[in-house]
C-alpha cells in the first residue's frame, strides 16, 4: 500500500492531525511530544506535507544516522523544515521529552524575521543532518520556547507579534550559533564528506564526456553523498570558505587553463568540451573567477601556445 500524504495548512490543522486541544493562537503554537500518541495510525501510514515553519527538539532512545555513520546520541536533537517539505515521524523511536514550535509563514510576513529567514539555510537539511543539543543548549532554548508560550497563551495586543518574532529570531541565532560548533566538533565526519567530495569533482572532471553531460549542479554531488543540497554547501563553507558552486567554478577554471595552454582550440570548443551550452557563458564565468577573458589568459603565455 502506498503512503499517502496529509497536507497539513494551518495551526488548527496541526492540532487536529495531532489529537490537541484548539490552539491559543491562529499562526503559531508549541506542542509537547510527550503529549502526543506516537502508536496513533496517522505514525504508521501517513506522510504529511506541512505548509508551515516547524522547530522540532527531541530527547529519545536508540540511535540516528548522521551522515554515513550511526551515532548513539544520549543528548537532544533538533530539526528544521520550511514550508511544504514532506516529513514522515516515526512512530518505533520512543521519545522521552520533546516539544514542536510550529508557525505560519504570515506570521513572520512583512517582518525582519520574514526577510532574512533564507538565510538560516538549516531548514532546509535533511533529517540525517538534525542539530546534536547539550543539556546545557537544550536548558537555554526550553527558556525561550517557554517565552513564546507565555506569550501567545495570555490576551493578544499589539505587542505580542514583535515580541514573540524577538524571541524566535534568539532561538535561531543560537541555533546557527550550535550548528557552527557542531561542524567543527565533529570535523573527522566533515572532512571525510570534504575528501569524498573532491574525489567526486575530479572523477567529473576527468571523464571525457562533459560535453554530453554538461556543467554538474549541486544537486548532482549532494545526492551522490546523501545530503541536502543546503548541508553539502554550508558544510564546504565552514570548512573551506567556498559553497559547493565555488567549488565546481573553480575546478571548471582549472580545466578551462589547461586546456587553453595545451591547445589551440578556440575558446568556443573549450566552452562546449566543458559542458557550456553558449560560449558566452563560459566567458562570463572564466572572466568572473579568473579576472580576465580566456583569450586574455591565453596571450600571457605565448611560449605555451
Amino acid at each position: 500500500m502506498s503512503e499517502a500524504i496529509i497536507s497539513i495548512k494551518s495551526i488548527a490543522d496541526l492540532h487536529h492531525f495531532y489529537k490537541c486541544e484548539s490552539p491559543k493562537h491562529p499562526l503559531i503554537t508549541v506542542i509537547d511530544l510527550k503529549n502526543v500518541n506516537r502508536f496513533d495510525e496517522n505514525f504508521a501510514n501517513y506522510l504529511y506535507n506541512l505548509e508551515l515553519y516547524s522547530i522540532i527538539y527531541k530527547r529519545f532512545k536508540g540511535k540516528l544516522m548522521y551522515g554515513r555513520s550511526h551515532y548513539d546520541f544520549q543528548e537532544g536533537t533538533l530539526m528544521f523544515t520550511a514550508p511544504n517539505q514532506v516529513m514522515s515521524p516515526s512512530a518505533d523511536t520512543e521519545i522521552e521529552e520533546g516539544w514542536f514550535l510550529a508557525f505560519h509563514p504570515d506570521f513572520i510576513h512583512g517582518s525582519e524575521l520574514g526577510r532574512k529567514i533564507k538565510k538560516y539555510t538549516f531548514f532546509l537539511y535533511e533529517s540525517n543532518e538534525a542539530l546534536h543539543v547539550s543539556q546545557e543548549e537544550k536548558d537555554l532554548l526550553d527558556t525561550i520556547i517557554l517565552r513564546i508560550k507565555k506569550e501567545y497563551s495570555q490576551n493578544i495586543d499589539r505587542h505580542t507579534q514583535g515580541l514573540i518574532l524577538n524571541q524566535i529570531e534568539m532561538l535561531l541565532y543560537y541555533c546557527d550559533r550550535f550548528y557552527d560548533r557542531q561542524f567543527f566538533t565533529r570535523a573527522k565526519v566533515g572532512n571525510d564528506f570534504i575528501q569524498r567530495f573532491e574525489v567526486l569533482l575530479n572523477d567529473y572532471f576527468n571523464d571525457d564526456e562533459l560535453i554530453e553531460k554538461g556543467i554538474p549542479n549541486v544537486k548532482y554531488f549532494a545526492d551522490k553523498m546523501n545530503l541536502s543540497t543546503n548541508y553539502l554547501s554550508d558544510l564546504l563553507n565552514k570548512f573551506t570558505g567556498n559553497t559547493t558552486i565555488e567549488h565546481i567554478h573553480f575546478k571548471l577554471i582549472e580545466k578551462a587553463k589547461n586546456i587553453l595552454l595545451g591547445t589551440t582550440k578556440s575558446v568556443s570548443e573549450i566552452a562546449y568540451e566543458l559542458g557550456f551550452e553558449h560560449p558566452s557563458h563560459f566567458t562570463k564565468v572564466f572572466k568572473r573567477k579568473a579576472g580576465l577573458s580566456p583569450l586574455s589568459f591565453r596571450k600571457q603565455f605565448p611560449e605555451q601556445n
